[in-house]
């Protein structure tokens, strides 16, 4: 038995006598990861050439660390399916034996429904309606659909085999043995052999790509094309393949795969410097970055097809639990219209269909200027022609697509343009570049390769390494620099006259190389610098954890305005751009508009957030300061309860401590930095599931709910801790009804008896040879349910509850499962519970603590 620690996040556990090779966390790259340690490697055997690699997967507890996805496991079962040929028919590694997911109810789930996602997009003719696409239209791509499926569409449980893993021990393979210490943390056991492997990754870490970056510097045209990445999904060299269209000097990425935060770093670009995104598809090797965009402090926006946007839905949802409609709460959405030219503020963009496993199109893109129209086109994921022929046919019922379409398909990837990146990976589900040989664009580029390029293939089109740049349409002025200068100054001093803005905004802008020191601690300060694009670090002592410093932030204006020495280094990690701002004039323009108190103030707060986990490297300097200007100091006598409300917002403590409780039971110490009451936040109109109090004298900070709604990267990290402190609940909770529960008298009869049946049923499945009383249990929740469903609907009814409709359906679908529960093995294996007794105990307390607690605050509300 042996244990490696691979990355951060990712271990591997082999086993060789249980022939068993666990990959213990999947973050993003996982794979490339393990490829480069050597963990999976080429064999031969049979006459089949073939990857080794892991055969497990063991998820972690929480789907979001440090605001990044901790599962992904798309890419490692599509290495263990097809790389490793565990699902190919013939294959010699075809011996029946499926790959292994491990992990929490919820995660197996969420992991089994992305994967699912990730296979097949949107599966049925339905979705394909529903997104939009016509009866004919629906009717062609699932037709192609099934064509790439090999005619079966197949859930994730026919393809792997799902294991939940509790605090009990649960055998996986012959004598091996998992169970779940705490949260994160495992044991593997083998005989007498066992080891702990601990998916928690530290402060200040965070999931890394398997290369690294050098800064590159790009310029702000009026149109251009920067490349982001060229490789694949299994390139451990290269970013997987991407670009950035730069128009009249707004920055819009086309897709996002994995680790594409530390691509836009090394080109000096922060996520909150990009306008949009515009999506292909969403295998993860294009998708897995979405999480680095939605750790943004405002919705990007983001511009799709609605098929490709209700893919992409779909599988977020799948990672995120989030419901119908919470997309928008992360982006802005731009729907295109496929096969037509659509205006994105003078940019042009024409989605065009393209054949392939999940809905995908090919993009391009298209701006005039004086007369001269420029054009790029970006064919991510396209097939050769040659695969795409064999499935054309005069009978469309047998899963081929017309000569019509594969003509007129064919013509519009051939149509020349200024530059076009072509995906020439090969295979089954790639384009070939020998198809683009007699293709007359000006410069052509191949991508989404493994390897270099074949003397062939340099032939037709060359690479595109990271950083490099088209500009198409040059400007004829920077298009960035002075409009941000203003922009940020007048973020930072609402109150001003714009007049007294322009004195600081006609400052020197200077452009500074990567690992240029800005700063340096202990020096005089003679003037300030705001950063106006790209990336610094900001550190107190060598050696201490750094902070990133983005667009907007200023550096050095509270040592300037007191005359004293800075205690930090400020350096750049990218190419950086900053206005200097000399100190007597900052100084004059302070005092001229009487903004020290003021700045001060804010000054104290902005260091406070940005010393916290939740406000401190994502949020702008901007958006931090209004965050800043809302936050209200409170005090707290030891003993003091501090629960909230809807209406109060967010707390986080300043000095002192606050215990969180369920039930009389502390499960949680926060000290400064840390928070609570995010349920008032990420449900909205919640009251708080944990009741908080103090054991000493406290302070505490409260920010309205209002001023961070809108702040994707806070609700990101919200959802993981309000998911982390519902697992506890979850695991500690009693199956009994408490008045935490109540909404009114007569509801809370029915609910008080019907968490006593439940509890029954679940203590008589637990014994054997009591089948019949079980039935007759069986019988009554289902009754004891509808009756208590039936006055909450009514109640709700009475009183307009706006969420009514999804109610209902969580009462249907609950009663549809009891029903279900005389297939018991069926039942726990859909809903990925280990045993009848944790089924029922979520079924009742997720329902009543997550649900029933809305309408007990809109009830509140009314009275």
């Amino acid at each position: 038995m042996k244990k490696i620690d691979v990355a951060n996040g990712l271990s591997w556990v082999s086993i060789p006598e249980a022939d068993l090779r666990i990959q213990c966390g999947c973050p993003a790259d996982s794979v490339k990861h393990l490829m480069k340690s050597g963990l999976i490697s080429r064999t031969k055997k049979g006459g089949a050439v073939f990857e080794t690699g892991p055969n497990a997967i063991l998820l972690s507890d929480t789907p979001i660390q440090h605001g990044s996805i901790a599962n992904l496991a798309e890419f490692p079962v599509l290495q263990m399916l097809y790389r490793q040929g565990m699902l190919l028919p013939g294959h010699p590694n075809n011996t029946g034996r499926r790959p292994i997911l491990l992990g929490a109810v919820d995660q197996v789930k969420a992991q089994s429904e992305y994967i699912f996602r990730g296979n097949y997009g949107l599966a049925t003719r339905e979705e394909l309606l529903q997104a939009g696409v016509s009866e004919a239209e629906a009717e062609e791509m699932m037709r192609i659909k099934l064509r790439f499926a090999f005619d079966r569409i197949l859930p994730t449980e026919k393809l792997l085999d799902l294991r939940v893993i509790g605090r009990q021990y649960t055998e996986i393979a012959p004598g091996v043995t998992v169970r779940r210490r705490s949260i994160n943390r495992f044991e593997i056991r083998h005989r007498r052999e066992s080891v702990l492997v601990d998916l928690n990754i530290g402060i200040g870490e965070e999931y890394g790509p398997s290369y690294s970056l050098s800064p590159a510097r790009i310029s702000r045209d009026y149109f251009s094309i920067i490349h982001v990445g060229e490789g694949d999904g299994w390139n451990i060299d290269k970013p997987c393949m991407g670009s950035i269209v730069c128009f009249r000097g707004k920055l819009y990425l086309v897709d996002a795969g994995p680790n594409i935060k530390t691509s836009l770093v090394a080109l000096g670009i922060n996520v909150n410097d990009l306008e949009g995104i515009f999506q292909t598809h969403v295998h993860d090797d294009h998708f897995a970055g979405f999480t680095s965009l939605i750790a943004m402090d405002r919705r990007l926006k983001y511009y799709a097809t609605p098929y490709v946007r209700a893919s992409a839905e779909k599988k977020l949802a799948a990672l995120m639990g989030m419901r119908p409609g919470e997309f928008g709460n992360y982006f802005e959405v731009c729907d295109l219209v496929s096969g037509r030219w659509n205006d994105v503020g003078g940019l042009e963009v024409k989605p065009v269909y393209s054949p392939h496993p999940v809905e995908t199109t090919v993009l391009f893109f298209r701006a005039t200027e004086n007369g001269k129209t420029k054009t790029y086109a970006h064919l991510a994921d396209i097939i050769d022609f040659a695969n795409l022929k064999r499935m054309t046919g005069a009978d469309t019922g047998t899963g081929s697509i017309s000569p019509a379409f594969f003509a007129s398909y064919t013509s519009a990837l051939l149509t020349p343009v200024s530059v076009k990146k072509i995906d020439a990976g090969g295979g089954l589900i790639h384009g070939s570049a020998e198809d683009f040989r007699g293709d007359s664009s000006a410069t052509k580029y191949l991508s989404h390769k493994t390897g270099l390029l074949s003397a062939r293939e340099r032939e037709i089109g060359a690479s595109a390494p990271f950083g490099s740049q088209d500009v198409l349409i040059p400007a004829l002025e920077d298009l960035h620099a002075l409009p941000s200068a203003d922009r940020y100054l007048s973020a930072c001093f609402p109150e001003v006259s714009p007049s007294e803005i322009a004195l600081l905004a006609n400052c020197p802008v200077i452009p500074l190389k990567a690992g240029t020191t800005i700063v340096k601690a202990g020096a005089k300060i003679d003037a300030i610098y705001m950063i106006l694009d790209g990336v610094a670090d900001s550190v107190e002592k060598e050696g201490a954890r750094s902070f990133m410093v983005t667009s907007g932030a200023l550096i050095g204006e509270m040592s300037a305005l007191a005359g004293d020495t800075t205690r930090r280094t400020y350096r750049a990690r990218s190419f950086v751009t900053v206005l200097r701002v000399p100190r007597q004039l900052y100084e004059g323009f302070v005092e001229r508009n009487g903004l020290r108190p003021a700045i001060q103030r804010l000054r104290e707060n902005r260091r406070f957030l940005q010393s916290t986990w939740l406000f401190g490297e994502m949020v702008s300097f901007p958006v931090g300061s209004s965050i800043a200007r809302a936050m209200v100091r409170k005090t707290a006598a030891s003993g003091d309860s501090v629960n909230l409300n809807e209406k109060s917002g967010l707390a986080i403590v300043e000095k002192g401590r606050v215990f969180l409780s369920s039930g009389g039971e502390r499960f949680a110490s926060l000290g400064p930095g840390d928070f609570w009451g995010e349920e008032t936040v990420v449900l909205q109109k919640s009251p708080n599931l944990f009741e908080a109090t103090t054991d000493r004298k406290s302070s505490y900070f409260l920010i309205p709910a209002e001023v961070i709604r809108e702040i994707p990267i806070v609700q990101w990290k919200l959802v993981e801790t309000f998911r982390k402190r519902l697992v506890w609940f979850r695991s500690h909770a009693k199956l009994e009804w408490t008045k935490d529960y109540a909404l009114e008298a007569k509801t809370d009869e029915r609910q008080k008896r019907l968490f006593e049946v439940v509890r029954n049923l679940a203590d008589c499945m637990e014994k054997p040879g009591k089948r019949g009383t079980c039935s007759e249990l069986q019988s009554e929740v289902e009754k004891e349910g509808s009756r208590l469903f039936a006055m909450q609907e009514n109640l709700m009814k009475k009183r307009r509850f706006p969420d009514l409709d999804h109610h209902r359906q969580e009462h249907e679908k609950m009663l549809e499962q009891i029903r279900r529960l005389d297939d018991k093995k069926r039942l726990l294996a859909e809903t990925n519970h280990a045993n009848v007794r944790d089924f029922l105990k979520d079924w009742m307390l997720t329902h009543t603590v997550l649900e029933d607690r809305k309408l007990k605050a809109f009830l509140a509300g009314r009275k």
